[in-house]
């Protein structure tokens, strides 16, 4: 039984892997490689969440093409507007957030390049396992004019560094 199921998620990966790079190739014609990954990214990230969400059987499945479609889109606009500089800043401003902000205090970046900016809010650190520390979070990036926000969870490294987990 363990087998079947594994065939049959292997099976919703990569048909999803295959609508991914679908839509990342159609949405890039004449565009940069900015779109194509945020496409590429966007569309797996998004593929997982909706995969989870939508459970074992033919609802996962539904579940992971309507996600991988949703964050495919959401990717490649992210991708189209935020450039190298952009992502940095972002990381940056993450980064402190999640390592010295206190909860609900927002930490705000700015590219005065692009014009590109947002801001970072964590929430309580908490400790799911020993030794390690996570924070939920929310942020906000104005694309071309709109805020696009979104949520997720940081967990602090070995190292120091944070990394979004979720």
């Amino acid at each position: 039984m363990t087998r079947q199921y594994t065939t049959k998620r292997l099976s919703t990966w990569l048909l999803g892997g295959f609508l991914v790079m679908g839509l990342a190739a159609c949405s890039n014609q004449g565009n940069g490689e900015k779109e194509f990954w945020g496409t590429v990214v966007g569309g797996v990230a998004g593929g997982l969440i909706g995969s989870e969400i939508g459970g074992r059987g033919d609802s996962g499945k539904v579940g992971a093409a309507l996600g991988a479609i949703a964050g495919a889109a959401l990717g490649n606009q992210v991708g189209k507007d935020l450039d190298r500089a952009d992502r940095i800043a972002l990381a940056k401003a993450q980064q402190k957030a999640f390592e010295t902000a206190p909860s609900g205090t927002r930490t705000e970046w700015y590219n005065p390049d692009t014009g590109h900016g947002g801001w970072v809010e964590p929430k309580a650190a908490y400790q799911p396992e020993e030794g390690r520390y996570c924070r939920e979070y929310t942020q906000s990036i104005m694309v071309g004019g709109e805020p696009q926000t979104g949520y997720g969870t940081a967990c602090r490294q070995p190292d120091g560094s944070w990394e979004i987990v979720q």
